[in-house]
């Protein structure tokens, strides 16, 4: 398979910001594996509870560790499911790597962005086909596209935990 199918093959997963059948079975595996604990400490589930159904929506995330601080990147933008989700539970969600841990997660300021998508994307090759940039490009082209893709900080619920 060519670089280039393989990039259209990884956007046909997600058509209309939604997993297709075949993502959703990848991302439930993967939400098995990270819940124990057993892949990289940056692979880790996100749960957040699902806006119209009430229910908790769990999925496979890629955390950006920088200078002490944790991140999470929306791969597909404003619109991604978990974002909307998140964003009517007053950003409240858990994150499990082995344990589960109570957060909330806070916008960050679109100037302080290319650098943790850049880093984002050395990390998550999943989301390189959702993203415009490649991921050796210089850190001026991230700042073009900043404001399509949000970047939430990981704070800990210390109520919820």
């Amino acid at each position: 398979m060519s670089k280039l199918s393989y990039h259209y093959f990884l956007q046909s997963l997600y058509r209309g910001n939604r997993p297709n059948r075949f993502a959703k079975f990848l991302n439930k595996t993967a939400v098995h594996i990270y819940n124990l604990g057993v892949a990289p400490n940056y692979l880790v589930t996100l749960e957040v509870l699902g806006r119209k159904s009430g229910k908790t929506v769990a999925l496979p995330v890629v955390m950006v560790v920088q200078d002490d601080e944790r991140y999470l990147v929306s791969m597909l933008g404003n619109k991604a499911q978990w974002v909307l989700n998140m964003t009517a539970d007053d950003r409240r969600a858990v994150i499990r790597h082995g344990k589960r841990e109570a957060i909330r997660l806070e916008d960050v300021p679109v100037e302080q962005r290319p650098p943790l998508i850049k880093k984002y994307l050395g990390r998550a090759p999943g989301a390189r086909p959702h993203i415009p940039i490649d991921k050796d490009a210089p850190l001026a082209e991230f700042e073009k596209i900043a404001a399509d893709y949000p970047v939430f900080r990981v704070v800990v619920d210390a109520e919820r935990s």
